[in-house]
């Protein structure tokens, strides 16, 4: 009997589990719809709220560009400096530049500029704004005002960081390879034009903009729903968006290499 009782109790947890998980997902894409329904109407941008949308893209995008450009392009270097150093031990050297690009900027700046913005700006946010707020539904205006300027903000500066940063890499990794010289251009170029081909920019294109979504849309999704987040609420938030982004690179290193 007792065996019964605790096999029913733990079904009963698991299906309550299962319920809430599927509740909590539910929720995100009803809020990721009122997003993007926002994002494509055109008084979104006009009159009181861009001036409010403009404040938040450069608030949220401005302190973490430079943080971020700082240690992208200190971790670089060294990153840079070790590849070519083991490619100049093993005789392979002529890989030494396609290994950077695929490891630097297919693979680790999209993921940890997405990783910055949700930890430097997202997930506090998305936690301090649900603490001002009541357990009330969210009006129109609010959902204009507030939530919205919110998202873009968080996705604007998840694209603006990993664009800079492959810009930025892709230059030191020509000065750590060939120095300050325009006669290796040719062929640096033609390198880089070899890794970067039309599915593997795609797949690049496409894990910045599925990155970007998760860091904006996620941590904002839980305080558009309850108005007094918990500590446990915002540590739920952050288990969400980074298997989330998880997915998102396995999905990206599938395609690139398989």
């Amino acid at each position: 009997m007792n065996t019964q009782a605790s096999t029913l109790g733990i079904l009963q947890r698991l299906h309550q589990g299962a319920v809430a998980w599927m509740h909590s997902w539910w929720r995100l894409l009803h809020f990721a719809v009122l997003m993007f329904s926002l994002a494509l109407t055109p008084s979104s941008y006009g009159g009181d709220r861009r001036p409010v949308l403009a404040r938040h893209l450069v608030a949220d995008t401005a302190p973490n560009l430079a943080w971020y450009g700082v240690l992208s392009a200190l971790v670089s270097l060294v990153l840079i400096r070790i590849v070519v150093v083991t490619s100049q031990s093993y005789g392979l050297s002529r890989f030494a530049l396609e290994m950077v690009v695929r490891v630097l900027v297919l693979e680790l700046i999209p993921l940890t500029a997405a990783a910055f913005v949700a930890l430097r700006t997202t997930l506090p946010a998305g936690l301090e704004f649900a603490q001002k707020r009541n357990m009330a539904a969210a009006t129109d205006e609010e959902l204009n005002g507030e939530f919205f300027p919110r998202v873009v903000a968080g996705i604007f500066a998840v694209w603006l960081l990993a664009a800079v940063s492959c810009v930025l890499t892709l230059f030191l990794a020509y000065v750590t390879l060939y120095g300050f010289t325009p006669w290796a251009l040719a062929g640096y170029t033609r390198v880089v034009g070899q890794v970067f081909n039309p599915a593997v920019t795609l797949i690049l294109v496409l894990k910045i903009v599925f990155f970007s979504f998760a860091v904006g849309l996620i941590p904002m999704a839980s305080s558009f729903y309850s108005g007094l987040a918990k500590v446990s609420r915002g540590l739920s938030d952050m288990v969400r968006l980074f298997a989330v982004m998880l997915l998102i690179e396995v999905a990206s290193l599938m395609g690139n290499y398989y």
